[in-house]
């Protein structure tokens, strides 16, 4: 019997209603004879309500109250969409994320070590659909924690690869994966097929379709996802280990990805010496801090160098208290930021073997007065920092020069 997992984001429990028609499409899967574990987000909005209801209580809050708070968003929506099962009929409960999910790291954005699957598969072989709070888990030390910010993708992904799913399907506000985002640029396009490596870059970059751990972990697993709209029965994206069939003639890049939340940190005047980028890089890692984009140079015969990195535009303000707390044993003349800043990348397989895609990109950027802040590339991704005013005509140009939004998809496909 075939085993599946859905996972509904928060617009789709956004009220009894959505609640309502997601339950029907739980009923449909249940009634074609699948084994079903259904994982679900907080009401649209929950999360951010409860978030700031964390900051009036205590700016400086205990982050594992923090966790006790935020993930009873999830906790609700799983009750009410059990309730709404058993009210049709089917035989469905609801199971905490402490029950199943243990996890590890800093509260707030834990990782998943293991899933407890012994619980759930005895209530799939006796034929109860399982519903699963997203975004959550037990802490190494008793806690409930969370696994931070779209975390409910992750918690899908580890449940279906502990269960081991035959597949997970990802339903969102959207039918699927598109070249770039259709409120930049209404030409784009849905993609029938997208690989792990692909996706895996354009949620690194920017996309907002899945949660970049969701889409690592099911790379490593080997389980194949399904992004679907849930609120039409539409085809959506596959995301897959290698295209097939029509997918092989795709265009070399598969898409254009924009992310707003940018913030770029330069020191200057730091000592050109081994160990340097590791001193101010170090900190931030065990801060919890995400970085991107390092550029390091020397000033040739003086002994000193600038380093330039970004971080997210929220992290910004903790980021530099990290460096400035460190000032004396890192010894910079300066420190500077912009968070006025936005990155634009292109993403595809085709990168790899063909380096001239880079050198388009660069062009077209350049044909339209775009300044290069910085750039960062990777075997299938190439990234470039521009100011953020500029970042949708960038975006529009290079998914144009690139035959993303032609009539046909594959005519772009030797651009």
């Amino acid at each position: 019997m075939p085993r599946i997992v859905m996972k509904f984001g928060g617009t789709s429990m956004a009220g009894i209603e959505r609640i309502r028609s997601v339950a029907q499409r739980v009923q449909r899967e249940a009634h074609a004879g699948n084994q079903v574990l259904v994982v679900v987000s907080a009401m649209a909005g929950e999360t951010d309500r409860l978030v700031q209801l964390c900051r009036e209580a205590a700016p400086l809050h205990d982050p594992t109250e923090y966790d006790v708070v935020v993930a009873s968003g999830e906790q609700v929506t799983a009750g009410l969409l059990a309730m709404t099962l058993q009210a049709m009929g089917l035989v469905a409960r609801s199971f905490m994320g402490w029950q199943l999910v243990r996890a590890s790291g800093i509260h707030g954005n834990a990782r998943v070590e293991a899933v407890e699957a012994a619980m759930l598969d005895e209530a799939l072989t006796a034929g109860t659909v399982a519903v699963i709070p997203g975004f959550q888990g037990v802490s190494t030390d008793g806690r409930l924690a969370t696994l931070g910010r779209g975390g409910s993708d992750t918690s899908a992904v580890a449940i279906a690869a502990g269960v081991k799913a035959d597949r997970c399907d990802i339903y969102t506000d959207v039918d699927g994966v598109y070249t770039t985002d259709p409120r930049i640029v209404p030409r784009a396009r849905k993609l029938d097929q997208v690989t792990f490596e692909e996706m895996l870059e354009l949620a690194g970059v920017g996309a907002k379709v899945l949660q970049v751990r969701s889409v690592g972990l099911a790379m490593r697993e080997n389980l194949p996802l399904r992004v679907l709209s849930a609120f039409e029965d539409l085809p959506g994206t596959d995301i897959v280990a290698e295209l097939s069939g029509d997918g092989m003639e795709r265009n070399l890049i598969a898409g254009i990805a924009a992310d707003r939340n940018e913030a770029r940190i330069t020191l200057t005047g730091v000592s050109d010496k081994p160990g340097t980028v590791a001193q101010v890089i170090k900190p931030l890692a065990d801060a919890g801090i995400a970085f991107d984009m390092i550029v390091h140079a020397a000033t040739p015969n003086t002994g000193s160098s600038d380093l330039t990195f970004t971080v997210p535009r929220a992290s910004l303000a903790q980021a530099m208290a990290v460096i400035e707390k460190l000032s004396k044993e890192i010894g910079y003349t300066g420190l500077l930021h912009d968070d006025a800043v936005a990155k634009v990348s292109i993403v595809g397989v085709g990168i790899r073997s063909n380096p001239q895609l880079a050198a388009k990109m660069f062009e077209v950027l350049a044909e339209r007065q775009i300044n290069l802040l910085a750039v960062s590339t990777s075997e299938i991704k190439v990234s470039a920092l521009i100011a953020e005013p500029e970042l949708e005509l960038a975006v529009r140009v290079l998914h144009t020069a690139f035959g993303l939004d032609a009539a046909n998809l594959n005519e772009g496909r030797a651009a």
